[in-house]
């Protein structure tokens, strides 16, 4: 948990200032009873009232900077744990979005839990539990203390209460507890991804007629995250009960003890109700444990996130070239786990070409993509980005000369335009117009009920999937970077749109070096090259009208497209 550490020192101070104010609160809570306890029993005495003055002050003295003192808790507390949580998750956000150099992909849904959840459990381990367990302990020994003033064997029995409140009701609780928390952690997790797939999936489920299915997957994890949830609810509950018992009877044996040693009714006073606030403020500690046993995994899964081997940067990077930039791909082997993507692929893009790429699902499209822009690992052979190996290049670089749309390209809650600036934050407005009018998302915009200040839900909600992928598209056009790699940017569009506006793209004489995968290939006559791929190899490459001409298997695809638009 190096990593998160490292987020949380830089607010110490603030976190010290909270756990000092929340101690003194507690003290002055304890302090105000204590002295009211006194007050009220002496002031039955019928005392001189200048007897009673000194504890009249005190009481409205402690009162007053009981929640004074509160206030600068929470206020301290609160902004150091969101200071904290801003900070982390836009580490987790980067950890999550870098290079696959040494990093363990994870599912979008295990992302969002990192992002969100296992997040969240930083604030709970900071607010919950490391703070309430300082002033405890601050606050249980000054109630011995003051005990002790009046009877010191009251104070004996205190503090063996305090033990049995504060230590062994939380850590039995804890222990019985344990195996909900980890199942609540793991059903969490497990909901979020579920979720995600019936969401985000939703159409392609239903076209495949297995929606019902994956709602009930989702509907499993959601019983079974209940059902742990309802587990560590009756331990919190048994802990409540068991804490407010040994409270009743710790205040009752410390009075008696302190009447057998001889106290009057206003130290009796005094030690029935300074007991009875000294073992309160450590019965948060029950919830704190099992609150420790659920945030501990968590916090260590974003640790482990921040702690990946970082990118490796060469020793003297070379610059990546300014401009259009060539691609060459020699010998290049990439696999996943025991399946290859490509196996041995030789290509050479020439710097301002526009290359279409074309094959069946599986055939290293999507991959090829992946390996020019460095964010999978090539096992054997080169890519060379402007003549310069990408693997002498700095990632940074890599990542400004070439970028585009991916397949899982997300939208993030926020405005059309917030969303569209993350390409390019300093964009003026002529710019966010071109881009959007190129991936003709500009009338789109337009009618928006607020225009490019219209605000869209995670993932796109809000727009319908044409219309996120217009969005999408716009985004990277907004880039502009040497080379745009495009991986079915037409997908979800009409496919007299998509032609369209794939020719649009394949024939704009502005710009750089292009790669575009596609399954359509109506539109490719556009493109100065097609290249064919199967089994992570080049099996046909050259002019769509040249390729059209040869039998072989871009014609058969073809002709499979010219029939499905016949039918």
């Amino acid at each position: 948990m190096t990593g998160v550490w490292g987020v949380v020192r830089p607010q110490a101070v603030r976190l010290v200032a909270a756990g000092v104010a929340g101690a003194a609160a507690e003290l002055c809570g304890l302090g105000l009873v204590a002295a009211a306890a006194w007050l009220i029993a002496r002031a039955a005495q019928r005392p001189e009232l200048a007897a009673l003055s000194l504890a009249i002050v005190a009481v409205r003295g402690f009162a007053l900077a009981k929640g004074t003192l509160r206030y600068a808790e929470r206020l301290a507390g609160h902004d150091a744990a969101l200071r904290v949580m801003a900070e982390l998750r836009g580490r987790v956000f980067d950890a999550l979005a870098a290079g696959p150099a040494g990093r363990r992909r994870v599912r979008d849904g295990d992302a969002l839990t990192r992002m969100v959840s296992d997040v969240d459990a930083v604030q709970d381990l900071l607010l919950r539990c490391v703070l309430p367990g300082v002033a405890a302990v601050v606050c249980g020994a000054a109630g011995v203390v003051v005990c002790g003033l009046v009877a010191a064997s009251g104070a004996g029995v205190l503090a063996v209460g305090l033990v049995v409140a504060g230590v062994v009701v939380p850590w039995a609780a804890a222990v019985a507890g344990g195996r909900a928390a980890v199942r609540a952690a793991a059903g969490r997790e497990a909901l979020a991804v579920r979720s995600l797939d019936v969401l985000e999936g939703a159409a392609d489920l239903a076209v495949f007629g297995a929606a019902d299915r994956f709602a009930a997957r989702a509907g499993d994890a959601a019983a079974r995250l209940e059902a742990a949830e309802r587990s560590a609810a009756r331990v919190s509950a048994w802990a409540a009960a068991s804490g407010f018992a040994v409270q009743g009877v710790t205040v009752a044996a410390v009075t008696w003890a302190g009447l057998r040693a001889g106290v009057d009714e206003v130290g009796a006073a005094v030690l029935a109700l300074t007991s009875l606030v000294a073992v309160e403020s450590v019965l948060p500690m029950a919830e704190a444990a099992r609150r420790l046993r659920e945030v501990v995994p968590a916090v260590r899964r974003v640790g482990a996130v921040l702690a990946a081997p970082p990118e490796v940067v060469p020793a003297g990077p070379v610059r990546v070239p300014a401009g259009p930039l060539g691609v060459e791909l020699r010998g290049v082997r990439v696999a996943f786990g025991g399946a290859v993507a490509l196996d041995g692929l030789d290509l050479r893009v020439e710097a301002g070409r526009r290359v279409a790429v074309v094959g069946a699902s599986g055939a290293g499209k999507s991959t090829l993509l992946a390996a020019v822009s460095g964010d999978v690992p090539v096992v054997a052979g080169t890519v060379e980005l402007g003549g310069r190996p990408l693997s002498r290049c700095a990632p940074d670089d890599v990542r400004a000369a070439v970028r585009g749309l991916a397949q899982d390209a997300h939208v993030f809650a926020g405005t059309v335009r917030a969303n569209l600036l993350l390409a390019r934050p300093g964009a003026d407005m002529a710019r966010l117009r071109a881009a959007a009018q190129r991936a003709r998302f500009l009338e789109v915009v337009e009618a928006l009920p607020d225009g490019w200040d219209t605000v869209v839900g995670a993932g796109g909600r809000g727009l319908s999937g044409g219309q996120r992928q217009r969005l999408l598209l716009a985004r990277a056009l907004l880039a502009d970077p040497p080379v745009l790699v495009l991986d079915e940017p037409t997908e979800a569009l009409d496919p007299a749109v998509a032609d369209a506006l794939t020719r649009d793209l394949l024939s704009e004489p502005r710009g750089g070096t292009v790669l575009l995968v596609t399954h359509r290939l109506a539109a490719l006559d556009a493109a100065d090259e097609v290249v064919l791929l199967d089994r992570g190899r080049v099996v046909q490459r050259g002019r769509h009208e040249d390729l059209l001409t040869v039998p072989g298997a871009y014609r058969d695809l073809w002709d499979a497209e010219q029939l499905t638009t016949t039918v």
